[in-house]
């Protein structure tokens, strides 16, 4: 007998679910019992991702002089996030500008010796030969003036690009780097993620065939039990496990990689439900009555997990009950009754 109650008190602890349900008792009218499918859940961790994570990087090599933002903070496309400075551009420029007054003054002065020569042509004193050697070093000069400016609005142009935009609009994941750091091109300054959030899943490969692409999810979170779709399941399995997304409407990107309790759809089986107002808790032990021809019965249940079949709250039955039984109301239990 101790053996018999141990085992009657374990498979009531294991239906954790549903212990504070049958404890109050609501008026219900008697059932025939049938099986009913219910879905079965494996309850699994998802991480919070950003559906785009992108760095913005550095085009352009030197010292970060200038750094506005900081993790967490929320973006725009295009905003600017930091800047950096190359001295030797300066230089560049310095010395493009000192090469064009040069060029300048050259040509100016190529340009009075071609009009002089023109104004002798007219006279007849110097030749044609002459005034088009004239004409072409001045353009020559011209040339090279020109050249001088495509070259100084490169290097500005470089310049500019030591100012790091933000790639999307999002929030600031990551910032590696500190005010004052020697950058590289192409080193990330900072990581954005944008494009909405998701849950990322592992489930174990032997739930991988169970998963179908738009199955609802249940997902317990800080801000309350809500569902979501599931919109995808990657092909690869890596360790032992399948990767998976699910979306969420309004799921905050607040928090970036935290974990969140995430009930998947693994199957369905048939069980015997009753209502949770026909079940009476008498001596620590769970009964339901029976209709039978001398009367109602009472008879010992082991309880499982707790349903809601069309909002009405019902107690899944592990052993005590058989298919076509009349389950009476809670109400009609009374003390004088006899024993299954």
């Amino acid at each position: 007998m101790p053996r018999l109650w141990s085992s009657v008190l374990a498979a009531t602890l294991m239906a954790t679910t549903v212990s504070p349900l049958w404890a109050e008792s609501t008026t219900v009218a008697p059932i025939t019992v049938a099986p009913v499918a219910v879905t079965d859940w494996k309850a699994v961790y998802g991480t919070v991702e950003t559906r785009d994570r992108i760095p913005a990087r550095a085009r352009l090599g030197g010292t970060l002089v200038e750094l506005l933002v900081i993790e967490g903070d929320s973006v725009d496309a295009g905003q600017e996030m930091a800047r950096i400075v190359d001295d030797k551009i300066d230089f560049q420029l310095d010395a493009l500008a000192a090469r064009r007054d040069a060029l300048s003054a050259q040509l100016a002065n190529a340009e009075t010796d071609l009009q002089r020569g023109e104004d002798l042509l007219k006279e007849g004193v110097t030749t044609t030969q002459r005034v088009e050697a004239l004409r072409t070093q001045a353009d020559v000069l011209k040339g090279q003036i020109a050249a001088l400016i495509a070259e100084a609005e490169v290097i500005q142009q470089q310049a500019r690009e030591g100012v790091v935009l933000a790639p999307v609009a999002g929030r600031v994941l990551e910032v590696p780097v500190t005010k004052g750091a020697v950058v590289m091109p192409g080193e990330v300054v900072a990581v954005i993620g944008g494009g909405g959030t998701f849950l990322r899943i592992a489930v174990p490969e032997r739930h991988a065939a169970s998963l179908k692409t738009g199955d609802t999810i249940r997902i317990t979170g800080p801000e309350g039990d809500r569902e979501g779709t599931l919109a995808r399941v990657y092909p690869l399995i890596e360790g032992g496990r399948v990767t998976a997304d699910v979306e969420i409407d309004g799921l905050p990107d607040r928090q970036v990689g935290a974990r969140m309790l995430v009930g998947l759809p693994i199957g369905e089986r048939e069980v015997l439900l009753v209502p949770q107002g026909s079940v009476v808790t008498r001596a620590g032990l769970d009964f339901i009555g029976i209709k039978t021809a001398a009367g109602v019965a009472l008879r010992s249940i082991v309880p499982g997990g707790a349903h809601v079949i069309d909002g009405v709250p019902m107690v899944e039955v592990l052993s005590g009950l058989s298919v076509g039984d009349v389950v009476m109301p809670a109400t009609e239990v009374g003390a004088e009754v006899t024993h299954d």
